[in-house]
């Protein structure tokens, strides 16, 4: 059965490609998505000026707006109806799913199956309104204020209108690219929230790719700095598709159970833990924190008593969390290093699994079900987690240091690529399953064909 399958896997070319109707069919509908989400992000919001806005950025750029900016496909640079993209979304998924870990009536929900992810997925929708709304007032008033000191207005008619109509704008685009993203999920290929993300990403790198070779024809940067960026972008993408991918499987024993001619047979299946369980979190966690400070004062701009105590105290914070400076880099990996643990303690439950198990009558070879199971799962995954966390701490941390050294910023670094990387990995995987089961499909026809004919 197993050589069956590898010859067909095998077979995966375009002729089988053309001969997909539905696969060809919700690829050209996930695209046709994207292009919609892409009209979008060029949209401006209702009484703002596009062009003084877009001057008053660049005078802000290295605080967290950049994240949002970058998973948002330059939206928030435009200040566009989806200004704030999937990032609300994915705040409030993070804060139901670990709430479902901690509180107890969450938990419970949590194990209902279908009908409790149902209540879950409307907390969370409930939660993307409320963080919508929130953001968007406050992003409201920052731009009403954004640039009075140096006597630049973004906002063509500032009060209480405008901010309504803001978040009005701001909660309907954000909730829009929701359903976009449900739409691809289920009548296109792929997780539909990870494309948009990985979207206004790669949107992105025409302009980085082309402002990166001028330079490099103008001379402002050395042609081995060309080549070292290339070389590095292209050995972490490898590194990041091998370890993605990489897992620790456990052997997991059932009892023997009767066949239907008598036999007792033992069945056996495999327990796979993902070297990086906790995936993007840790990096975006991380980052978010230490670029906080830096966002603060810049927005506060020139209305910061320097020689006051506070004023003092955020300038000489932003010296020493600036890119590339050493308590930066070492704040960096430590986050990075704290949120793995953290984020993987609170998605993987070693007692749980070990009780599942229990109740199904599985159990790994030579050791307790039980307590002794878990606490086996547990220094298992502790082991990888170690070297899941010393993983993306270099992801991260290598582009932050050849982007301080360089001074040629790569997007996010290690984040985008890991955003990228791990989407296309999975849409890949997700198109040769189609193919496979239509390969299938039209095994199962042939069969029935020879069928009726003898």
């Amino acid at each position: 059965m197993a050589s069956r399958a590898d010859n067909i896997a095998s077979n995966l070319n375009l002729g089988n490609f053309a001969k997909a109707t539905e696969l060809r069919q919700r690829i050209w509908f996930t695209i046709g998505a994207l292009i919609v989400f892409r009209f979008l992000s060029f949209v401006p919001l209702p009484g703002v000026n596009p062009l003084i806005l877009s001057e008053l950025y660049d005078q802000t750029r290295g605080g967290i707006l950049d994240i949002f900016n970058t998973f948002s496909g330059g939206s928030l640079e435009r200040m566009s109806l989806i200004a704030l993209g999937v990032m609300p979304y994915i705040t409030a998924s993070i804060v139901v799913q670990m709430a479902s870990a901690l509180h107890p009536t969450l938990s419970a929900l949590k194990k209902e199956g279908a009908t409790g992810r149902q209540k879950l997925n409307q907390y969370t929708r409930y939660g993307t309104v409320f963080l919508c709304a929130i953001q968007g007032y406050f992003l409201a008033v920052g731009l009403e204020s954004f640039g009075a000191q140096s006597g630049l207005q973004a906002v063509v008619d500032p009060g209480y209108t405008f901010r309504i109509v803001s978040v009005i704008n701001l909660v309907g685009g954000t909730m829009f690219l929701l359903w976009l993203g449900e739409q691809i999920t289920s009548r296109g290929i792929g997780n539909g929230i990870s494309l948009i993300i990985m979207a206004g990403i790669v949107a992105q790198f025409p302009t980085f790719a082309g402002n990166l070779f001028e330079g490099g024809r103008t001379g402002s940067i050395q042609p081995v700095v060309i080549i070292g960026f290339v070389a590095m972008v292209v050995i972490l993408i490898l590194l990041i598709s091998f370890m993605e991918r990489a897992q620790r499987r456990l052997l997991i024993q059932y009892p023997k159970r009767a066949t239907e001619r008598g036999m007792m047979q033992a069945d056996r299946s495999h327990l796979p833990l993902k070297i990086n369980t906790a995936g993007v979190i840790p990096p975006i966690f991380a980052s978010s924190l230490l670029l906080l400070p830096l966002t603060i004062s810049q927005f506060a701009g020139s209305s910061m008593d320097t020689d006051s105590a506070a004023g003092d105290f955020i300038v000489t914070l932003n010296q020493y969390l600036a890119h590339g400076q050493p308590i930066y880099m070492a704040l960096y990996a430590i986050g990075i290093i704290f949120f793995c643990f953290f984020y993987t303690a609170v998605v993987f439950n070693p007692e749980e699994t070990a009780d599942n198990l229990k109740k199904n009558g599985g159990f790994i070879p030579g050791i307790r079900p039980g307590k002794r199971t878990a606490d086996y799962l547990e220094y298992v995954l502790t082991r990888i987690t170690v070297i899941g966390a010393i993983y993306l701490t270099l992801v991260c941390v290598i582009p932050e240091y050849m982007i301080a050294q360089t001074g040629i910023p790569l997007f996010l670094g290690g984040t985008s690529l890991l955003i990228v990387v791990n989407v296309t990995v999975d849409t890949i995987s997700q198109v040769q399953s189609h193919l496979l089961a239509h390969q299938y499909a039209d095994l199962i026809k042939k069969a029935k064909l020879k069928g009726r004919m003898r």
